[in-house]
C-alpha cells in the first residue's frame, strides 16, 4: 500500500478509469459483487495498548466482527437474531435464561465451540481486571458463579434480578466469544469463530485478515481485508481519493470534505441514517446544572432544526432532547420544543436574568465544534451565553468528558434500549456522563426490566424516556447520519450501530 499522506493532483486523479460522480450522497450502493479481492480499510490509529481482546475498552473495534461471533446479534430494526446460539428461552419470571449453541461451529484453530467457551468469555468480561465497558451493564444481573453449563451445547444464566431484555445486553460489541482459557493471549492471536482469520496485527498500526474456509455461516465475498492506521482525517481521505484504500472507517466526514469526495472520479459518500448520536451533556452535579430548572431552560433554549442544519447540513433527524433514536422499537415520540420565552421564564425561576457557561469541544470529531457554535448562536435569544472553548483532541476524553459542566460528545446508536438508558443515565453507572440521578427513573427502568409482557414493558421504557426528557438529563439536538467515504468500486457496504456487514461487501462485478 502506498503512503497514506499522498498529495493529490489532477494528473493522479485524471488517470483513473472511473467516471465522475454526480455528487449525490445517499444510501450505500447495492449490487452484484465479484467474488474475491482484498478490501482496504483506513481507520484512525488507536492507542498502542489496543488489543484484539473484544472484552477490553481498548479493543481494535474494526477487527471484532470479522474475527468473532456473539451468542446473539441485532438486526437493523433492533431485533435479536441468532449468532452462535441457535435458540434461547427465559423462565416466566425472567430470572433464568438458557441458550442452546449451534452444533457446527469451530474455532479458527480447529477446536469445536462449547458452552465452556461462552461461560469463560462472559466471566472474562465481568472480571474487574479486564476493565470491560460491558461489565457495568452485565454485573447488576449476572456474576461468574451464576453461569452454568449443563451440557456442551447449553449455557444457563441465573440472574440476580429479573431482566426480560437480558438477551439484548449480550449484543454489545464487547460480548464476542473467545476460547476458554485464552484471556492472556487473545489480544494478539485473535482466534475466533468469525468469517475471517487473523493474518497480522499491530496495535495502532496495520493488520489484515483472510477468509475463514470453515466458517459456519455464509462465506464472505472478499478474500481478505487489510487495515491501515492513518492519523489525520484529511490523510485518510487523500488515501481514498488516491485509490490507496477502499473505505474510510470511523470517520464522519464533515460536509465540505464529503462534497469533495462525492464529486471525485474514484470515490463517493454513503450515508448511514441516524448512525451517530450527538448529545451535549450537562453535568448534573456541577454548580451550573444542579438545578433542574436550569437544565430545562437549556433544553428549550435552542432551535434543534437550525442546529442540525448548521452542524451537519441537515443530514440527520431532530431529536428534541430524547436520546432514544426513532429507529428503536421502544422509541417514544416525545421531546421538549424550542421556546426561548419559556427558557427565559425558567431561568428567572432559577434566579437568573441571563446565564453564562463555557461549552467545551475539540477536533476529535468533525461535528463537535460546529455543534457547539450552532448552539451558541441559537441560545442567545434565551439570554444564554455559551463561550465555545476548544480542548486538545488527544486528552478530550480523559480531561474534559464527564468532568466539565457542559461539553459536546458523540455515541454510536444501535444500543438496545435497556443498555442505552441503563448504561448512560442510571444512578452510579460508570458511563453516566451527566451524573444524572433520579430515583423515579431508576425504579421505572428496574420495573421495565422485570416485566415480561412485551406491551407493558414497552410502555415502561417509554415512561422512563418521558421522565428523562422532562428532567433535562441531557441535551440531544439530533441524530446524525454518518457520511462515509467509500470507493466507487465497492458495493453492499452496510453498517448499523456496531454491526458491520463483513459478508456481503465486495467489488462491483465488471470493475
Amino acid at each position: 500500500m502506498g503512503t497514506a499522506a499522498a498529495v493529490l493532483g489532477p494528473a493522479l486523479l485524471g488517470g483513473c478509469a472511473l467516471q465522475p460522480n454526480p455528487g449525490a450522497m445517499g444510501p450505500p450502493r447495492q449490487g452484484a459483487a465479484a467474488p474475491g479481492g482484498t478490501l482496504r480499510i483506513a481507520r484512525p490509529p488507536a492507542s498502542k495498548a489496543e488489543t484484539l481482546d473484544p472484552a477490553s475498552s481498548l479493543s481494535a473495534y474494526e477487527y471484532l466482527g470479522a474475527l468473532y461471533n456473539r451468542l446473539v446479534k441485532l438486526s437493523p430494526a433492533g431485533e435479536i437474531l441468532p449468532d452462535l446460539a441457535s435458540s434461547w428461552e427465559q423462565t416466566p419470571d425472567a430470572l433464568t435464561w438458557t441458550f442452546t449453541l449451534r452444533s457446527d461451529v469451530g474455532w479458527h484453530n480447529g477446536m469445536p465451540l462449547t458452552s465452556a467457551d461462552v461461560a469463560y468469555s462472559i466471566a472474562h468480561i465481568l472480571d474487574p481486571a479486564t476493565k470491560s465497558p460491558q461489565a457495568g451493564v452485565l454485573s447488576p444481573f449476572v456474576g461468574p458463579e451464576s453461569i452454568s453449563t449443563p451440557t456442551a451445547d447449553t449455557v444457563v444464566f441465573a440472574l440476580s434480578s429479573p431482566n426480560a431484555e437480558f438477551a439484548s445486553l449480550l449484543t454489545g460489541y464487547n460480548c464476542y466469544i473467545i476460547p476458554a482459557g485464552s484471556a492472556a493471549t487473545i489480544g494478539a492471536t485473535g482466534v475466533g469463530t468469525g468469517p475471517f482469520m487473523l493474518r497480522s496485527f499491530r496495535a495502532a498500526g496495520p493488520g489484515s485478515v483472510v477468509r475463514n474456509p470453515h466458517y459456519f455461516g455464509q462465506a464472505p465475498t472478499v478474500d481478505a481485508i487489510e487495515f491501515s492506521s492513518i492519523a489525520d482525517t484529511q490523510a485518510r481521505v487523500n488515501a481514498l481519493l488516491a485509490g490507496q484504500v477502499d473505505l474510510v472507517s470511523q470517520t464522519n466526514l464533515d460536509y465540505a470534505t464529503a462534497r469533495m469526495v462525492s464529486t471525485s472520479r474514484v470515490a463517493t459518500v454513503s450515508t448511514v441514517s441516524n448512525a451517530q448520536w450527538y448529545p451535549v451533556p450537562m453535568l448534573n452535579t456541577s454548580e451550573q446544572f444542579r438545578n433542574p430548572l436550569v437544565r430545562q431552560a437549556m433544553a428549550h433554549a435552542y432551535d434543534p432544526a437550525l442546529v442540525m442544519k448548521l452542524a451537519v447540513q441537515g443530514y440527520g433527524t431532530v431529536a428534541h432532547n430524547n436520546p432514544v433514536p426513532p429507529s428503536q422499537a421502544y422509541y417514544l415520540d416525545y421531546g421538549l420544543d424550542y421556546d426561548p420565552e419559556k427558557s427565559k421564564s425558567l431561568l428567572k425561576q432559577a434566579g437568573f436574568d441571563s446565564f453564562d457557561v463555557p461549552i467545551y469541544t475539540s477536533t476529535y470529531d468533525p461535528v463537535l465544534t460546529p455543534l457547539a457554535l450552532a448552539l451558541q448562536g441559537s441560545m442567545k435569544d434565551a439570554n444564554i451565553n455559551l463561550t465555545v472553548t476548544n480542548a486538545s483532541a488527544d486528552s478530550y476524553y480523559s480531561e474534559i468528558w464527564m468532568q466539565k459542566p457542559l461539553m459536546t460528545t458523540y455515541w454510536y446508536t444501535g444500543r438496545p434500549i435497556d443498555q442505552l438508558l441503563g448504561q448512560i443515565f442510571s444512578t452510579g453507572s460508570s458511563y453516566n456522563e451527566t451524573a444524572y440521578s433520579n430515583p423515579l427513573f431508576d425504579q421505572t427502568l428496574a420495573t421495565a426490566r422485570a416485566t415480561v409482557d412485551d406491551a407493558k414493558r414497552k410502555t415502561l421504557y417509554q415512561d422512563a424516556q418521558r421522565i428523562l426528557v422532562d428532567d433535562g438529563g441531557s441535551l440531544t439536538p439530533f441524530f446524525s447520519d454518518r457520511l462515509v467515504g467509500i470507493s466507487q468500486r465497492v458495493v453492499n457496504y452496510n453498517e448499523h450501530g456496531f454491526e458491520f456487514d463483513y459478508i456481503n461487501i465486495g467489488f462491483e462485478a465488471g470493475r
